[in-house]
């Protein structure tokens, strides 16, 4: 028998948390809640269990984290990757050919840690989020490319290099915010991996919520669906939270994600 009554998975970007800022004190109090209620939280979310260290410590989540866009699994206690899909070395080769000479604003994400290619614009947001957290779930910079990886985030990459890449058959590209791309393998998602945290806990009943393309699989898979208001998801959720900016997650959890559990409960 499981020890949570339902399982609740949550982007993080726009749908908990504004990028950069911590999560509001509403939406701290709304993961307690689900707590209290006999639920889990999990973080769904296209960053690397690196970049959630802090997130999930800060909100007590311990259960198994969605991370890499479904591409890892990780444990939020232990502070490492449970499973990573990474990339096998023939498609790893040709992905860093195209990265380097075409000079593309990437970064790759391991369970090492994360490299930033020459032209990568992500070193000032993760030298942001280094600054406020202590050392042993600090980023770690990686000097090379000699590393596992199991997923790339393209910032700004040309149509040119989209159409290549969506001509790999063995990758997965999704988009996870404007002008964001995440290149990971074939049949990893953030779907794929809800059903495999839930049938490890053995919870029957999962709520998902999102606010972008990256994060359909992730309402697909789960029993019940909550969309962020204004996102283009909307069409695929059974419940329009308002925008993460006036706390939608909360709002979600107290009118939609609560009464749902307890009546599913009682069925």
């Amino acid at each position: 028998m499981s020890d949570y009554k339902f399982l609740v998975a949550t982007d993080m970007d726009y749908t908990l948390l504004l990028p950069g800022q911590p999560v509001s004190d509403a939406n701290k109090e709304a993961v307690q809640a689900i707590r209290d209620a006999g639920g889990a939280v999990t973080l769904a979310t296209g960053r690397t269990f690196y970049l959630c260290g802090s997130y999930a410590r800060d909100l007590g989540i311990t259960v198994p984290l969605i991370t890499s866009n479904g591409a890892a699994i990780s444990d939020p206690v232990l502070f490492k990757d449970l499973k990573s899909v990474d990339f096998p070395s023939p498609v790893l080769e040709a992905l860093i050919d195209l990265f380097v000479t075409g000079g593309v604003d990437a970064t790759g994400y391991s369970s090492d840690g994360l490299y930033f290619f020459e032209n990568s614009s992500r070193r000032q947001f993760i030298a942001d989020y280094n600054a406020g957290v202590p050392d042993e779930i600090k980023v770690i910079e990686l000097p090379d490319l000699a590393h596992s990886f199991n997923k790339f985030l393209l910032i700004r990459p040309s149509s040119d290099l989209i159409s290549k890449l969506r001509s790999f058959p063995e990758l997965e590209i999704v988009s996870s915010a404007k002008d964001f791309y995440d290149v990971m393998m074939k049949g990893t998602s953030k779907g794929i991996a809800l059903k495999s945290i839930a049938s490890s806990l053995g919870v029957d009943m999962t709520f998902a919520l999102g606010d972008s393309e990256n994060d359909l699989s992730l309402l697909k898979a789960a029993d019940y669906s909550v969309a962020m208001k204004d996102s283009s998801i909307e069409r695929c959720a059974d419940y329009i939270a308002p925008r993460c900016e006036d706390d939608g997650f909360a709002k979600a959890v107290y009118d939609f994600i609560l009464p749902t559990a307890k009546l599913g409960a009682h069925l």
